[in-house]
């Protein structure tokens, strides 16, 4: 399933003194099956973007195109296009409601009609891909659980309607450490085991570096480098001058070699540069 953007233009309070041009002639295509970190400076237009991609904001001129469904065209059924692509929005667990982990998770299904045992299904597999262990958990309220947990719940809520595609606003904010890398993980095995599409909003450029397979960055609205992370992030110099910054393994890197060490070019993933320092400390040894 593709997503395409065509010339998005969005305005906020259109013809009033406040008018503000959060996106601009932005055009863009989602393929099925990639991961895209979104990466930009507060106010960049990130979140207003990804809201568009299920309709929930109306472009104020251009197209959006999900399976070649217009989401402006009255015709399309915005309920059938937010199936498909689902949006978790920061903070999701503000949005839990109701008395139980399962009756939470289910919701959504409810809401489609769906028959009894097709809801349970949902529920199940939901839960199992968010590493939360039905038997024990599906009882509990969903306010015992801790920030990590719950967390995992609201993401199950959207992943038991089954979009091809899951867009993450900042899935991280406000976790500890633990309940970062436990959200992490889960993202990268949706994307790895189960094929979903994924565009991840992030300030974390190390998050967007151990995950993203292509990176856009927005600035002012309008779309500012779209490519590989190895390219994006080496373009530090432009980053920076937009009130971004590289993963710490692209900042260690460039200090080693001012220092005269060989580090390779191109490298932005904690594991690269974790195997160069071990190949020039092995081949110090062999030296000594």
């Amino acid at each position: 399933m593709s997503i395409v953007i065509e010339h998005l233009n969005y305005v906020y309070m259109s013809g009033g003194p406040y008018e503000t041009h959060a996106l601009r002639d932005v055009s863009l295509t989602i393929e099925d099956g990639e991961f895209i970190g979104l990466i930009g400076h507060t106010g960049s237009g990130k979140s207003t973007l990804v809201q568009h991609l299920n309709g929930l904001l109306k472009p104020t001129s251009g197209k959006i195109l999900v399976d070649g469904l217009d989401l402006a065209d009255k015709a399309t059924d915005k309920r059938a296009i937010r199936r498909r692509v689902g949006l978790v929005f920061q903070y999701p667990e503000n949005q839990l409601f109701e008395e139980t982990v399962e009756k939470d998770i289910a919701f959504g299904p409810k809401n489609l009609g769906l028959d009894e045992q097709e809801i349970a299904r949902r529920v199940r597999e939901a839960m199992r891909k968010v590493a939360l262990d039905y038997d024990r958990l599906r009882e509990r309220s969903v306010f015992e659980l801790s920030g990590g947990q719950m967390r995992r719940v609201a993401i199950a809520g959207v992943l038991a309607m089954e979009p091809a595609t899951l867009i993450l606003d900042e899935p991280c904010a406000g976790l500890d450490p633990r309940g970062r890398e436990e959200i992490l993980s889960l993202i990268r095995n949706l994307h790895e085991e189960a094929g979903t599409t994924i565009v991840m909003v992030s300030h974390s450029m190390d998050d967007v570096a151990s995950l993203a397979e292509r990176v856009i960055v927005m600035n002012h609205g309008e779309v500012f480098m779209d490519g590989a992370p190895r390219e994006v992030f080496s373009r530090g110099e432009e980053l920076r001058g937009i009130g971004l910054d590289v993963p710490q393994a692209v900042q260690l890197a460039g200090k080693l070699r001012a220092r005269g060490f060989a580090i390779p070019e191109g490298i932005y993933r904690e594991e690269e540069i974790k195997a160069a320092v071990e190949t020039l400390l092995g081949k110090g040894a062999a030296n000594a």
